[in-house]
């Protein structure tokens, strides 16, 4: 399951564009990297986000990076191309960046007969402490070979705590903390995780944390560089 489902570690980070407040980096060339580490504080995944292209018109952007996922030892194992919208005082995700591509992939590529349903995942321009926002869900589902593959996730429960401090390898920063449950099904393996995240304005993702029921660690995402 670990494998499948890797939330996408970049959702929020707020720099100015035409005096406008956003929460993405906007400068073409930014990179950001993430380690992910399991239960046992051993290191997974790593992340890297390279913001390929801004678009803006009026009060709407739209930010394209190029992700890169590699392994424990720095094996390529995807490049991806995410867009997230920026519409009035709305920010969008598509759901389908929650599903770790790599356990799809053949040769590389993505296979053609692959269907993704759900929403994007809604977040406010300009949130606060004790705002309830919307749920959002993915569903993906494709044949391989003689295998008919189904995964799904629900994120529920979203909701944004506090304002804190955080320190992780980058440094310490001033955060927003949103909790969250999520709810995801592979192959018939059912699980269910609270996750805590992290964001710092300027930044973006700083940390994240996923628990299980028992409130047991089960991974953390942090971020540990920053370019622009």
């Amino acid at each position: 399951m670990k494998h499948i489902f890797i939330i996408v570690a970049i959702i929020m980070a707020g720099l100015t564009v035409k005096a406008q407040e956003t929460f993405f980096p906007t400068k073409k060339g930014t990179v950001l990297v993430y380690n992910t580490f399991d239960k046992k504080n051993k290191l997974t995944n790593k992340f890297q986000y390279t913001i390929e292209k801004v678009n803006v018109n009026g009060p709407d952007l739209d930010i394209t990076y190029l992700v890169q996922s590699m392994d424990q030892k720095d094996k390529l194992l995807y490049n991806d191309e995410i867009t997230i919208n920026q519409r009035g005082d709305k920010l969008y995700l598509d759901m389908s960046n929650m599903v770790n591509k790599a356990a799809f992939q053949q040769e590389g590529e993505m296979p053609a007969n692959i269907e993704v349903t759900g929403n994007n995942m809604e977040i406010p321009v300009n949130p606060n402490p004790g705002d309830i926002l919307p749920d959002a869900s993915v569903a993906m589902a494709l044949k391989l070979g003689f295998i008919n593959m189904k995964v799904s996730a629900d994120v529920t429960n979203r909701k944004i705590e506090a304002i804190e401090d955080i320190s992780v390898a980058a440094g310490t920063f001033n955060t927003f903390k949103l909790t969250s449950n999520v709810n995801a099904s592979a192959l018939g393996i059912k699980s269910s995780t609270k996750n805590l995240e992290w964001y710092a304005k300027g930044i973006g993702i700083i940390k994240s944390e996923a628990y299980d029921n028992k409130g047991n660690l089960q991974s953390r995402t942090e971020l540990v560089e920053l370019k622009n």
